[in-house]
């Protein structure tokens, strides 16, 4: 199979989707890469690495898009990419469709086969193309978040860590899953006081355990995440259901209730975000400010870290894209994780929580592919 990776074109986003090494393995397993020139720059490859690695190197993006059997990204295709995307092609990427009724149009419409990093499975009930970047981003969440705090940059003016004889900033994390996991271990690492809220008992416990006391766990109700909201400086929004739009568990009303100078980071903004008064920023304006609160809303969190999080990525995506590659539309029908990452389908929605947000009847994988 020939397999293709352009380079990145949203806002600020400097990953790749296949670093040399990845593509080292397609060539080693008998496929023929084609990588769109100056794609690995932003982690430091040029081109000649990625010829070393066995690639041949494509002068645009259309080059590939054209030659390329399955395309190998990171971010959701932009609207001069889903275009260019054909029936019996294979994309392989973050999607995110649930929120983003334009992009779903436009890759429903083109008929290619397209699987979502977020929603493919494992055999514990996990994600593992999400988990990588969820753990990327939960740490950068407490980075952004004590940056927006500081005076100069519009926040209360709060060091989280504290020094002795003044209090640590206190730090309320919603949602106890891999991001909320790594913004605690950040936080508290800093010094902060920190809750972990979320709706699961068993996942309160094993946080307890994990942390053995140094952050406080508790159970989600309107009563606690007002309390905790009200209370704290930084408020990292970490909730997933995985493929749908995030739930909007903090409201414009509740702003009101705020430190003036608090900051919400919300890293669930790619599924639309949590907090009601949230929307979609950039690197290069990362935040803005709503009835004195501070939010940071950047939908590519991990690309501020290219090289730690292109590497990251590349570990989790290789295994299953190699599959497709070696195996193709089989390796769909024969492997239920893959199945689960499979969004669209000749002009399909093959994924329920995406055909629930956006008004389309949901096709089963395997009957799709069959017809």
């Amino acid at each position: 199979m020939r397999v293709g990776c352009p380079k990145e074109i949203k806002n600020h986003e400097y990953r790749v989707g296949l670093t040399p090494g990845s593509v080292r393995e397609y060539v080693t397993h008998g496929h023929d890469v084609l990588v769109e020139t100056g794609a690995g720059a932003g982690i430091g490859a040029d081109d000649a690495a990625y010829m070393a690695a066995g690639a041949r190197i494509a002068k645009t993006a259309e080059e590939v898009f054209a030659k390329s059997d399955m395309i190998v990204k990171v971010k959701e295709p932009q609207p001069s990419e889903w275009v260019q995307l054909r029936e019996g092609q294979i994309l392989y990427t973050y999607l995110h469709l649930a929120p983003d009724p334009a992009q779903t149009s436009g890759l429903v419409e083109s008929g290619v086969t397209a699987i979502a990093y977020e929603t493919v499975t494992d055999d514990r009930g996990g994600l593992p193309l999400l988990a990588p970047m969820s753990e990327v981003a939960g740490r950068l969440a407490i980075q952004a978040g004590a940056t927006a705090l500081q005076k100069a940059n519009g926040g209360r003016g709060v060091l989280l860590g504290g020094v002795p004889g003044v209090l640590p900033g206190k730090v309320t994390v919603i949602g106890g899953g891999v991001v909320g996991l790594n913004a605690a271990k950040m936080a508290a690492g800093l010094g902060a006081d920190v809750t972990i809220i979320d709706r699961s008992i068993p996942r309160l416990r094993q946080l307890d355990d994990i942390f053995n006391g140094r952050v406080h766990t508790r159970y989600s109700t309107v009563e606690a995440l007002e309390e905790e909201c009200f209370s704290a400086d930084v408020i990292v929004g970490a909730v997933l259901i995985p493929g749908a739009a995030a739930p909007k568990l903090v409201s414009r009303e509740m702003l009101s209730g705020m430190k003036k100078g608090a900051v919400l980071v919300d890293v669930a903004i790619d599924q639309g975000g949590c907090f009601e008064t949230s929307h979609a920023t950039t690197h290069a304006e990362p935040t803005y400010e709503v009835d004195g609160v501070i939010h940071y809303c950047v939908a590519n969190m991990p690309g501020a870290v290219p090289v730690t999080s292109a590497h990251a990525l590349n570990n989790a995506t290789l295994h299953y894209g190699l599959q497709l590659a070696n195996r193709g539309l089989k390796a769909i029908v024969d492997d239920p994780h893959l199945r689960n990452g499979l969004n669209v389908h000749k002009g399909r929605i093959t994924n329920q929580a995406v055909a629930e947000a956006l008004g389309y009847e949901m096709v089963e994988p395997r009957a799709v592919i069959a017809a």
